[in-house]
């Protein structure tokens, strides 16, 4: 069966950074384009980031380009998410995303 599971979500300073993992079970993630996405209260789910197969593109949204990183380990089955000079604005929760499933997702909460 097929499993996705976020974590390194939690409460940070304006400025701080996290590091989301996204451990996958069931398949193997290096055949498959994963993104992650965020939805903050009361707004639509958006895209932040993802990154190919080959590990040879990757996507930002412009909201978080330069302060955000995509990577994977193939040998754990997982992706990051690198998350830098972290805002208030980049409060939500973070989902990952592939061939159709989504992760139960990880709370990521900017304040002071």
């Amino acid at each position: 069966q097929l499993q996705l599971v976020e974590s390194g979500g939690g409460l940070v300073q304006p400025g701080g950074s996290l590091r989301l993992s996204c451990a996958a079970s069931g398949f193997t993630l290096a055949y498959y384009v994963i993104g992650w996405f965020r939805q903050a209260p009361g707004k639509e789910r958006e895209g932040v980031s993802c990154i190919s197969s080959s590990d040879t593109s990757t996507y930002y949204a412009d909201s978080v380009k330069g302060r955000f990183t995509i990577s994977r380990d193939n040998a754990k089955n997982t992706v990051y998410l690198q998350m830098n000079s972290l805002k208030p604005e980049d409060t939500a929760v973070y989902y990952c995303y592939v061939l159709g499933y989504w992760g139960q997702g990880t709370q990521v909460t900017v304040s002071s």
